[in-house]
């Protein structure tokens, strides 16, 4: 019912906002900057000096004639970005407003296109994905952000979801993960097949592997950074859509000439139709889970999920050299089914439920006080929480499980501009993290509530430099951490480095120290209806120890002609990782014991564009390590030791019709077997070396296509078709050992079957 209101409230939001764009647009015609400093000049009979070629692309309203000399000038200098100086003799010069430009990130595009359009890697050594130019990558229909990530050589997931991203080797809860600078705890649909963040919204990803700013902390193994669209809009626009498993829509609403609104909205088809994407992913995350098998007295049905999210950014220019941000995101998954048997001849039915949600909103002011100066203040508030009611009806008992994370951050940062190669970043960063766990049995009573509070002070500083030539980049910082939990220092060096030589190579060399207090609980039997898996907690300095790493790369490329050619080395240690944080189904499934993971490894990609053609080669080598010195097996390969992984794709390009196909391959993730011929000792499974076997090498093949065309003179439209696994390969991903009448059985967890997605969008 509460997600039924909801839905029901963000339809009432988008119809609102539709309604308000109507009486929103001004209808006035723009005109070229020219065009409007002449109009200025018989007006006030003065003169404007100004370069013809620097204006001439510039389109703006013309300000009101009731306006003043001085405050016209004001409404040029917040609409445009040049500065309007008044001299004695009645010349304006036309300055171009370098406080407006570029005391952002000194950071360029030194490969553009790295794998297909609009996906480029810059001169610190990061990745953006612009998903306003973004072309199409195989299997996606839509530019699913966390999907797109994993076309990178070393960013893999092992069990095909959005949840379980492995950046070189890491678990998951090792990422930092942020939508306009707020940190997210959950990042998933369908508790992980899709992503939570609506493509719509989201124009930018920028993905960090290592080198990583001063100013973010956590995610140790990698950042993926979304954000939203920084520039005001004066226009009103919006596209809605439909595919095979939801419906969305997305209004950008200029409120007046110096604020606009963005709103979107995506909600599952699931209360209309069930169609064969939804069907195969519903069965996809209920394998081996009570949803889909119960004991044999016990019948489940009526099974219902759901899920929407729904986000907000508003941005108020308030003067020329202040700028006012709002952020909000609401995300929600719902699962509800019944529980069935009959007692004594009497049917009894009970419902359990599923329910994941976040909830999140930011502040960002920014000022710019001279060319030289700029400070940006950020807040943030993000919530999240998974709660399980799963009813017992043999025993007549209910179980609730509840996993929640409160997080407020502060932080000030400011550049300083020395010249046009030298910057400085530098700033203070505040963070409170509450985790809460609570369990609940009703018969008999019992009830557990453990709530942890770590709080974190940060300051950092970092110079970055850009040769005159473009040639050579450097970013080099330290960030001070102090958690006061603890009474513990960290002190954390960040290094990049770039250099272009012979025209057509460039060599890149990257470092980083990085840490984090917050690590996810695996329990596969116990948690959540045994579908969402991993609750978050939080590190006490003991047992459950504060995660730090460290990590270098080198990287070597050479592009020229549409060829790409890019080889990079890394070696990555993280200490304090948990034996309950990386999903262990073998004998040390309930061990609790701390130690490291240590990971070397080399990423490639070869890429080659010809004329309409984009075709790709990556390819992964790995080789993780667990140490935990406690354990009788104190060192032995990772259980995300991929060793081998490659990515074979090709786009065409032709007008209005965009056409991928792709091949994924692996080398099979490893896994623990029983011995043969004596698997059972004491009652307990007799296992080989851990992790001394591998699944089956993992294949998948997958297509898309997106056709552009117009419904008519102001609407565009985007018919897509994509198909995940086209050759119906049944990958097994997971595989483990339970014993059963005094026998060993095997379980195994399969990936997604052919799985096909078709989507319409609007766009207006």
């Amino acid at each position: 019912m509460a997600i039924q209101i909801k839905q029901y409230i963000i339809v009432l939001l988008l119809s609102l906002n539709f309604s308000f764009c109507a009486f929103s647009q001004d209808t006035e015609s723009k005109q070229s900057l020219s065009e409007v400093l002449a109009l200025l000049e018989q007006r006030y009979k003065v003169q404007f000096n100004y370069a013809e070629d620097v204006v001439s692309n510039i389109l703006i309203k013309p300000p009101l004639e009731t306006l003043s000399l001085k405050e016209a000038l004001n409404y040029l200098e917040i609409h445009t970005d040049f500065l309007y100086q008044l001299t004695d003799n009645n010349m304006i010069l036309v300055i171009v407003n370098e406080a407006s430009l570029d005391l952002q990130k000194l950071s360029e595009v030194v490969v553009s296109g790295y794998i297909v359009k609009g996906i480029n890697k810059l001169s610190n050594g990061s990745f953006e994905i612009k998903v306003s130019e973004f072309d199409i990558l195989p299997g996606l229909v839509d530019t699913d952000v966390l999907q797109a990530v994993q076309a990178f050589p070393g960013i893999q997931s092992i069990n095909e979801t959005v949840s379980n991203i492995n950046i070189r080797g890491g678990s998951h809860d090792q990422n930092l993960i942020l939508w306009d600078d707020i940190k997210m705890y959950q990042s998933g649909h369908f508790f992980g097949l899709i992503s939570m963040f609506n493509p719509q919204i989201t124009q930018r990803v920028s993905l960090t592997k290592n080198g990583s700013p001063t100013e973010f902390t956590d995610g140790v193994s990698g950042t993926i950074s979304m954000e939203t669209d920084k520039d005001i809009n004066d226009k009103f626009k919006g596209n809605i859509g439909v595919n095979f498993i939801d419906a969305n829509g997305f209004v950008d609403i200029p409120v007046n000439d110096i604020s606009s609104l963005q709103v979107a909205a995506r909600k599952s088809l699931s209360d209309f139709t069930e169609t064969p994407t939804y069907n195969n992913f519903f069965e996809r995350i209920s394998q081996n889970t009570e949803v889909e098998n119960n004991t044999m007295s016990i019948t489940n049905s009526d099974k219902t999920f759901d899920f929407y999210d729904a986000s907000l950014r508003w941005i108020y220019k308030i003067n020329k050299n202040e700028i006012l941000r709002i952020n909000f995101i609401n995300v929600a998954n719902e699962l509800v089914f019944n529980e069935n048997t009959t007692i004594n001849s009497v049917e009894d039915s009970r419902e359990s439920s599923l329910s994941q949600n976040s909830i999140a909103g930011a502040i960002s002011y920014s000022k710019t006080w001279n060319t030289k100066w700029q400070t940006v203040l950020e807040a943030y508030e993000t919530d999240y929480k998974l709660k399980s009611i799963n009813a017992n009806i043999l025993d007549s008992q209910q179980f609730l499980q509840e996993n929640k994370i409160s997080e407020t951050s502060l932080k000030l940062k400011t550049k300083y501009k020395f010249n046009s190669t030298l910057q400085l970043l530098g700033g203070y960063h505040f963070v409170e993290t509450k985790v809460t766990n609570l369990d609940d049995v009703d018969t008999p009573r019992f009830r557990l509530l453990v709530s942890e509070v770590v709080r974190t002070h940060g300051v950092f500083s970092q110079l970055s430099y850009k040769s005159n030539d473009k040639k050579t980049n450097l970013a080099t910082g330290l960030r001070y951490n102090y958690i006061d939990k603890f009474s513990k220092h960290l002190l954390e060096p960040r290094l990049s480095f770039s250099h272009k030589f012979l025209d057509f190579f460039s060599v890149e060399v990257l470092g980083e120290f990085k840490h984090q207090n917050s690590s996810q609980i695996i329990n596969f039997q116990n948690d959540f209806l045994g579908i969402e898996k991993r609750r978050w907690q939080l590190s006490n300095d003991n047992d459950i120890p504060v995660i730090q790493s460290r990590q270098a790369s080198l990287g070597l490329s050479y592009s020229k002609n549409g060829w790409l050619v890019s080889a990079e080395g890394y070696y990555k240690k993280i200490k304090g990782i948990t034996t309950q944080s990386q999903g262990f189904q073998n004998q040390y499934e309930f061990v609790r014991t701390s130690g490291s993971n240590e990971v070397r490894g080399l990423d490639f990609i070869v890429r080659k564009r010809l004329n309409n053609f984009n075709s790709w080669l990556s390819y992964s080598f790995m080789n993780s390590d667990y140490t935990f010195s406690d354990l009788p097996e104190s060192t032995f390969p990772s259980n995300y030791d991929i060793k081998h992984a490659i990515t074979l794709g090709t786009n065409y390009t032709s007008g209005k019709l965009k056409v991928s196909a792709g091949l994924n391959w692996n080398s099979g993730r490893p896994t623990t077997t029983p011995v043969d011929g004596n698997e059972i000792i004491n009652g307990e499974i007799n296992y080989n070396n851990t992790n001394s076997s591998k699944l089956k090498d993992y294949l998948r093949v997958d297509a898309s296509a997106l056709y552009n065309f117009k419904l008519s003179t102001n609407l565009n439209a985007n018919l897509g078709l994509s198909i995940w696994n086209l050759l119906n390969r049944e990958n097994v991903i997971n595989s483990f050992y339970r014993i059963n009448n005094n026998t060993v059985t095997e379980v195994q967890q399969k990936s997604l079957g052919t799985t096909p997605n078709l989507m319409f969008r609007v766009n207006f």
